[in-house]
């Protein structure tokens, strides 16, 4: 299929020139003479390509540039310049143009410029599709059998074609950002910046440097200005992690970028204009939250356009062999090993509760990829709590009355732990200090205080 170009000039002549040019090179051209006339043009039939003069009565060039990439952030577009406008030019690149052009130019020049345009397009979108074909099959590294997961994904493709705000809430260690960074690959937007910010690890006054960024001199060492996290995501996605951790003050500065799309940098005069899609992502209940006082209802509502609910790990056992499966596949490889696990070890996993959640799953793998002696994984290699068992149903829970057993101290379980992966790990090296370090990942100065205070 022929490329279709907008041609867009308020000078009819020079309109007809410019697609005449094309035409001869095989392209379809439509000329609009107004920035409305080719956004109706646009609405119309679509582009894969848009050539506009940057000055023109009305709405100029710059702004129809603005519109048509909030439609559609991967389009290839094209200013057409005088020699007065570079600068405006340049900074137009910078906020997601293509390229420019200078008038007078020839036409071999312009052809030139819209065959790279149209190639680095035509790249991207089959990058896309590439990214789309993965993600369908491989959920982009979300691993889940269960329903719930199942409907939760399903959910974020068909939000990912929109640039609506995006509220994930679910437990800590449930896999929050994993599901906003698939949300980013699926969508228009993944060839753009996924930036996350945590936004409990900063106070209020640091955080709003941190998104909003700060000119040179507007606080104590700030020696040179900084684009800020709302910057940094132009034309990509922004995580707003912890989102319920944000005092209410600074909520109605969040809600104002919301609102507005524009950010304005701590100590600056003026505001910039922004092009992020935002996802929020909390373990709080922010109905609860809304109810103590403690996060505005209206900020609420803004990011809440598309939930996102994530159940914990003990509510979908479903998930827990195959999440760990990969988790052993993933770091056994990282430790240049091939391991699987024992029949008695896959027992455990799916009897285990889960407080920690997916986070916790993982931490678990990797510790038993470091202890394993063989080529399995057995239960001994997991480490895992006895007391955080799965409940067991009323059915089989026994009427006789047990005693428990004297519970140690958390002191004496990690210390029993520890001199325990310490000493597989040097039976493992023949007793070699620096390759047990190794194996452990820790430094050797730990290791000998380590084996000191345990007299190994």
């Amino acid at each position: 299929m022929k490329a279709r170009i907008l041609v867009v000039d308020d000078e009819p002549r020079m309109a007809e020139a410019i697609a005449l040019a094309l035409i001869r090179s095989g392209y379809e051209c439509e000329t609009c003479t107004s920035a409305e006339g080719a956004l109706a043009a646009f609405e119309r039939g679509g582009a894969d390509l848009v050539l506009t003069d940057v000055r023109m009565p009305g709405v100029d060039g710059l702004e129809l540039m603005r519109r048509l990439l909030a439609a559609q952030p991967s389009l290839p577009i094209i200013l057409i310049t005088a020699h007065g406008e570079v600068r405006s030019a340049v900074d137009a690149m910078r906020r997601g143009a293509f390229d420019y052009i200078t008038k007078p130019f020839d036409n071999n020049e312009l052809r030139s410029l819209v065959a790279r345009a149209l190639t680095l397009g035509r790249l991207q979108r089959e990058n896309r599709w590439l990214r789309r074909e993965l993600g369908a099959r491989h959920a982009d590294g979300v691993i889940c059998e269960s329903s719930a997961m199942k409907e939760a994904l399903e959910l974020v493709e068909r939000a990912a074609h929109s640039k609506a705000p995006v509220l994930i809430q679910g437990a800590s260690g449930t896999g929050k950002e994993v599901i906003a960074r698939h949300l980013h690959r699926a969508s228009e937007r993944a060839e753009g910046p996924f930036v996350a910010v945590n936004c409990k690890a900063f106070a209020s006054g640091v955080l709003e440097s941190e998104l909003f960024g700060h000119e040179r001199g507007a606080f104590t060492g700030a020696q040179r200005s900084r684009s800020g996290c709302f910057e940094r995501a132009r034309g990509g996605t922004l995580l707003l992690d912890e989102i319920g951790e944000v005092d209410v003050g600074f909520q109605a500065k969040i809600l104002r970028v919301l609102q507005e799309d524009e950010v304005q940098r701590v100590g600056a005069d003026r505001p910039i204009r922004v092009d992020a899609r935002v996802v929020a992502a909390t373990n709080r209940n922010l109905k609860e939250e809304i109810a103590a006082g403690r996060f505005r209802e209206d900020l609420f509502f803004r990011l809440n356009v598309i939930p996102i609910h994530l159940s914990p790990l003990c509510k979908r056992p479903e998930d827990v062999l195959p999440l760990a499966r990969h988790f052993l596949a993933r770091h056994a490889s990282d430790g240049g090993r091939l391991l699987t696990l024992e029949p008695e070890a896959e027992a455990e996993l799916a009897g285990h509760s889960w407080p920690g959640n997916v986070r916790e799953l993982e931490n678990a793998i990797e510790r038993a990829v470091v202890l394993a002696r063989s080529g399995t994984v057995g239960p001994e290699d997991l480490l895992l709590d006895s007391t955080a068992a799965m409940a067991p149903s009323p059915a089989t829970v026994s009427p006789v009355t047990v005693s428990p057993a004297p519970l140690a101290s958390l002191q004496e379980a990690l210390d029993g732990a520890t001199i325990e992966a310490l000493g597989r790990a040097l039976d493992r090296v023949q007793g070699r200090r620096a390759a047990a370090a190794e194996l452990l990942g820790i430094d050797r100065t730990t290791l000998y205080r380590l084996m000191k205070r345990h007299g190994l």
